[in-house]
């Protein structure tokens, strides 16, 4: 009987040197330490990563669309798994290279915070709207900043670190790039501002992060969702493995695992011997580039996919112009939805924050089903049993 070959061994890489690691000058906060948090036994990076793990916009991920939506099937992929698989993925290669596993796991648990209902299509839709309000194009990554800095704890934030909000605010899986090297640049808050504003008015316009954690946590990403989406459209019977192209399965495979492994194993081969560099080898990268092309005609820009997006489009017009008006009544909004959202938030929001913002930041905050069943509540008529209230 002959057994089959186990698989290859991820390739070894050199130990990171002795001493701090370069990500250390990245772990200060924007908001001065309580004392008690200056004797907390936890790394800086643990610390956010908990704090993330316990915010309010980390439990809306379990209903939030990764790429398929609108379908009762517990087996698909949705948000809170789509970033605990790129946490896997990220710190099994930083162990490798001797990264953070602290600031890998809280960027990639964060990095997503900001995706509205409906994954990119919903991003597109409130990105319309906010541009024809004045406020700016929406951004998922900028916005997920914003939960992380502005919203949390009632407004105040969470007050983490610059390298985790960096390495937040600097991830986009959807790019093509196959290498990365950290940017060069000063590592203070002033910067971060920077890049978020620039980011606010050029939707195009991209940074490398500050930390080779962050290039890990970006490339991770990509890693993460282009097998297990391929993966979840099989099950669907979207596409089949039949019309994965050759010159993807010959060098990649034609399952979510074998994906992910060999993706893994060539960054980590590719990246040895460099400190800085975090890379795929040109033939994987551009077999990788090639699925998710394909990925995008067949599953992404499938029309049975998108069926109801006119619908969910007029959803979001709906919600957008309704909530920003009762958010400018002088009165108060008078849905009870609003008027809790506010109640969650201390007096420096309510009273600073415009009307189209704080419906921007709603809606941003909504799950698929309470962005449903809130269309129900302001679109549909109620029976009630007399007229006393």
């Amino acid at each position: 009987m002959t057994l089959p070959s186990p698989e290859p061994a991820y390739p070894s890489v050199p130990p990171p040197p002795a001493g701090p690691l370069p990500s250390a000058r990245f772990a200060f906060r924007r908001k001065p330490l309580t004392p008690r948090e200056t004797s907390d036994l936890r790394t800086p990076y643990a610390i956010d990563c908990d704090r993330i793990l316990y915010s309010r916009a980390y439990a809306r991920y379990i209903d939030k669309t990764q790429v398929f939506d609108l379908l009762k099937n517990d087996h698909i992929t949705h948000r809170v798994l789509h970033v605990q698989l790129v946490s896997r993925i990220a710190r099994t290669i930083g162990q490798k290279l001797g990264l953070d596993p602290d600031l890998l796991e809280a960027a990639s648990l964060g990095h997503d915070l900001g995706h509205p209902p409906f994954g990119h299509d919903g991003e597109r839709f409130l990105s319309e709207l906010c541009l024809e309000a004045g406020i700016g194009g929406f951004l998922h990554a900028e916005m997920s900043l914003r939960f992380l800095e502005k919203l949390e704890s009632r407004g105040h934030g969470l007050n983490l670190t610059l390298g985790v909000l960096d390495a937040v605010l600097c991830h986009d899986g959807e790019s093509d790039l196959a290498a990365m090297r950290p940017s060069p640049g000063t590592a203070d808050f002033a910067e971060l501002d920077r890049r978020a504003e620039k980011r606010r008015s050029d939707p195009l316009f991209m940074i490398a992060p500050m930390t080779r954690e962050g290039c890990v946590v970006r490339l991770s990403d990509s890693i993460s969702y282009v097998g297990r989406d391929l993966e979840d459209a099989v099950l669907l019977g979207v596409v089949k493995r039949a019309q994965i192209p050759p010159e993807v399965a010959e060098v990649l495979g034609e399952t979510c695992g074998t994906i992910v492994y060999r993706l893994v194993e060539d960054l980590l081969r590719t990246s040895s011997g460099d400190p800085e560099l975090t890379a795929f080898s040109p033939e994987v990268g551009s077999a990788l580039k090639a699925l998710k092309e394909f990925n995008k005609a067949h599953i992404y820009h499938n029309p049975d996919v998108k069926r109801d997006r006119d619908k969910i489009r007029r959803l979001f017009r709906i919600f957008f112009e309704s909530f920003s008006g009762e958010f400018g009544d002088p009165s108060g909004p008078a849905s009870p939805r609003l008027k809790s959202f506010l109640e969650h938030m201390d007096a420096p929001y309510v009273e600073g924050t415009n009307p189209c913002e704080k419906a921007r930041d709603f809606i941003a905050g909504m799950t698929d089903e309470y962005f449903l069943s809130s269309a129900e509540e302001l679109l549909l008529p109620r029976y009630r049993t007399d007229f006393s209230g």
